[in-house]
């Protein structure tokens, strides 16, 4: 008897999408963008996954953990950084809103709230205010244990400085500039994570 594809069950399609497909496509045309964002991601996934190794207690889907982490900066393909290769129009800041807007568009909004929420560790809407950001004023902070955890992960990596792993302390210092609260936050996770 003949199977039509509507036999197979909705999370066989769902389940190949690789993200490294979706970072080609939206870097195309700039290939030393794409190994930056690529070197990026993938540190912060190993990373992410070594976290999800280290505590099966808290039973994280692996595949999603990896697709987010590989995916979380992905709105840096419309920002304006030059050094790393970025000629879009908008500020980096607005990197994460940017992603999330991209993920949604592909079907993908539970990766698009990990891109949203990853810039320092997440942004209030005080925070937004107090700074006066462009971003729309909302709270874009990590909630779910792998939104925290890639987060968390990815303060260890530069993307202007590829091969070197920042130290806690380091990670730490870079996170100085978003408040008292975002260097508590991180060395809360610290303790739960490592």
């Amino acid at each position: 008897m003949a199977h039509s594809v509507w036999d197979v069950p909705l999370f066989v399609y769902i389940c190949t999408m690789k993200p490294e497909e979706l970072i080609h496509r939206y870097c195309e045309g700039n290939p030393a963008l794409e190994d930056i964002l690529l070197k990026h991601s993938s540190d912060v996934a190993n990373r992410a996954l070594k976290i999800a190794d280290k505590h099966p207690e808290f039973q994280l889907d692996r595949q999603f953990l990896y697709e987010a982490a590989m995916l979380h900066d992905i709105g840096i393909v419309k920002v304006d950084a030059p050094s790393i290769y970025c000629y879009g129009p908008e500020p980096y800041i607005r990197h994460g809103l940017l992603g999330g807007e991209i993920l949604r568009k592909e079907g993908l909004p539970a990766h698009a709230r990990v891109a949203e929420r990853h810039t320092g560790t997440g942004l209030t809407r005080q925070n937004i205010l107090q700074q006066a950001l462009p971003l729309p004023p909302d709270d874009y902070v990590p909630e779910t244990l792998e939104e925290q955890i890639i987060c968390y992960a990815d303060k260890f990596y530069s993307k202007t400085k590829l091969d070197e792993e920042k130290t806690f302390e380091r990670a730490l210092a870079s996170l100085r500039k978003f408040g008292e609260d975002g260097l508590r936050i991180f060395e809360d996770w610290k303790c739960r994570f490592e």
